[in-house]
């Protein structure tokens, strides 16, 4: 789809095998929480931008260079869309590789200069973590996500 002038950034953990024209069930789940909450686009971007449909796949350790253009890519759509509103929907699979963490810390830094505000949809897991738009129910409000505190506890 075209790109409007009010994105949801969706923040999801690693890229699966969706593209533009084939979503799989979870960007046609973020699609349609974009459209219902009032967005006229939305752009999926991953705390690690390695292809892995299983994250049991993904690098065993952070592979520095594509994490880098990671950041840069993601540094470029936010001077893009500053004042977006970006969705934390990683899930519980941030739990899946210790590194995680860490590329979290560097797109939060990367964030703060673009006023962006972050949020969720959704009940939070136990552990606080925000909730996956694969299972999400349609009518889920928004919320807003204190990703500050929220990177204390992880």
């Amino acid at each position: 789809g075209t790109l409007g002038t009010n994105p949801l950034i969706c923040v999801g953990v690693n890229p699966s095998t969706a593209e533009p024209n084939n979503l799989d069930r979870t960007l046609e789940s973020v699609e349609r929480i974009s459209k219902n909450n009032g967005y006229d686009s939305w752009i999926m971007i991953n705390l690690y931008p390695q292809r892995a449909t299983n994250p049991k796949d993904m690098d065993a350790t952070c592979n520095a260079i594509i994490q880098t253009e990671n950041i840069d890519l993601i540094k470029n759509l936010l001077m893009q869309y500053p004042n977006s509103d970006i969705w934390a929907a990683w899930g519980t699979i941030i739990e899946k590789r210790t590194y995680l963490k860490e590329c979290l810390g560097l797109l939060v830094q990367v964030s703060n200069s673009y006023n962006v505000n972050w949020i969720t949809f959704g009940v939070r897991s136990k552990k606080g973590h925000p909730h996956h738009p694969l299972y999400l129910n349609s009518g889920s409000p928004k919320e807003n996500f204190d990703i500050i505190s929220y990177q204390s506890i992880i």
